[in-house]
């Protein structure tokens, strides 16, 4: 079977670990040669070398999303060194979970410069040269945080659902021009994240198996399976899918909980 990226260019961001890393491998399967952009470069170069010891081709370039001339300047390496950008994942972010009257403004701004303004700085810089060849899939990657809110989850739902709306406005604004631009709302993921998270928890296994039972499914999501979702949007199967949130949460957000 011919593999679904063939011949294809994608920039990834947040690429060293999680969500982003299981894309990166998953694309890298499927023909795509591949910028890793993290912040943490020396994670970055390590997957870098992996996939390429496989046979992939891959490079690794570094920026802090929240800082557009970083972002440019890795963009710019990444079409010097692979050419032109054909799919971009955003999937950088951070968790910022505080009480809404003691959040400091340094968080509240850490909060959107990564999560919202960073997908932002990235689109803008690859769209020129999307636009140029009227080709181009953007992948946000959102979170169930953008469609509901969690208490005690303030303020990143605020970044989660303007990255929908940026999802849905830029898909909007270039359809006509070759250019899809869609989403994907994780629930919860067995990422690094995630296992941190537990492991903060007086009893880490209790609580995961209070977080397994409030899925439908029973069991906790994997970074392969956003992955997954990730390939099909970015992939010209999905061609006529554009300014789109897929939730995929294992059906959670459906669920009233009386």
């Amino acid at each position: 079977m011919k593999p679904r990226l063939e011949n294809k260019t994608a920039l990834i961001t947040g690429a060293a670990s999680g969500i982003g890393s299981a894309i990166a491998e998953l694309f890298a399967r499927e023909g795509a040669s591949l910028a890793l952009l993290d912040v943490d470069i020396a994670a970055a170069e390590t997957l870098a070398r992996e996939l390429a010891d496989s046979g992939h081709r891959a490079i690794a370039v570094q920026a802090d999303v929240s800082d557009a001339d970083e972002v440019q300047h890795a963009v710019t390496q990444a079409q010097e060194a692979l050419g032109r950008i054909d799919i971009l994942i955003n999937g950088a972010g951070i968790n910022v979970f505080r009480d809404p009257l003691t959040l400091s403004e340094a968080d509240w701004q850490r909060n959107l410069g990564v999560n919202l303004q960073g997908a932002w700085h990235c689109a803008r810089a690859v769209l020129p040269s999307m636009l140029e060849a009227s080709y181009g899939h953007i992948v946000n990657i959102a979170s169930v945080h953008g469609h509901k809110i969690i208490p005690g989850s303030f303020p990143y739902p605020v970044a989660k659902h303007g990255l929908i709306g940026l999802t849905r406005a830029l898909g909007l604004e270039y359809a006509a021009r070759g250019i899809r631009v869609n989403s994907i709302s994780p629930g919860l993921i067995l990422t690094p994240a995630a296992e941190r998270y537990f492991e903060s928890c007086p009893d880490p296994e209790a609580e995961r198996r209070r977080q397994t039972e409030l899925l439908p499914c029973k069991r906790i999501g994997t970074s392969e399976e956003v992955a997954y979702a990730a390939l099909f949007l970015a992939s010209d199967e999905a061609r006529f899918i554009n300014a789109t949130d897929l939730l995929v949460d294992g059906g959670r957000s459906q669920l009233y909980h009386a």
